[in-house]
């Protein structure tokens, strides 16, 4: 029986392959994208402390950084973390700690942070429902998250793409469509405060979503 361990295993092996390409392969996606990264830095304006997981090449890194306090951002590929200092190092910005860490097992104090930020990750993850209380963890009370998200089966061209994705060795664990998005996020005890559907090949689902007042 394949674990979720292994699963995340696997998935980190792809990751740490594809790092040095990621950028140029996601070309294709990249539609969705300047909307996207206006958002996030809407939602992560004025936030003093922020968790970044599974930043990637640092794309929302950089976009995110000038507005915020304290960024910490964070991938659980070691080529990714490479990749992602020297996005930082180029922008120049002196406000963000780079570091190797799995959202399964952060290792930060429970909300410890105004705002956490996991962008195109919660199709990948093996856990979801594992994977979101560790980030609600995260954040202080009222705290948000902000997940935007491929969205996998959205529409009947999405669907057909990410069954070829699959063909080639994709991590994918599931198929999102922005309600099946949102009723996971609000299963694990955040309130949704903002959605927005961007299309592209593989539309975003946007959403910011509030922790829980009280535990």
């Amino acid at each position: 029986m394949t674990t979720s361990a292994t699963k995340s295993e696997t998935g980190r092996r792809y990751w740490e392959r594809h790092a040095k390409r990621y950028d140029r392969s996601t070309r294709l996606l990249s539609r969705p994208i300047p909307r996207m990264l206006e958002l996030a830095v809407e939602a992560a304006e004025d936030n003093e402390r922020v968790l970044e997981v599974a930043a990637g090449t640092g794309l929302i890194t950089t976009a995110i950084a000038p507005v915020v306090g304290e960024l910490i951002a964070t991938d659980y590929a070691a080529a990714m973390v490479k990749q992602l200092e020297a996005r930082v190092r180029e922008a120049g910005i002196s406000n963000v700690r780079c570091e190797q860490a799995d959202l399964y097992a952060l290792r930060f104090d429970a909300g410890s942070f105004d705002a956490v930020f996991a962008a195109n990750v919660l199709h990948l993850v093996p856990d979801l429902e594992r994977a979101l209380a560790n980030l609600r963890r995260m954040l202080q009370p009222g705290g948000v998250l902000v997940a935007p998200t491929y969205l996998h089966k959205e529409t009947l061209g999405a669907s057909m793409l990410s069954r070829v994705f699959a063909l080639t060795g994709f991590p994918g664990q599931r198929r999102f469509t922005s309600t099946t998005l949102r009723a996971a996020i609000e299963a694990a005890g955040f309130a949704v405060t903002r959605t927005e559907i961007i299309p592209g090949p593989f539309p975003i689902g946007y959403i910011e979503a509030a922790a829980p007042l009280t535990s």
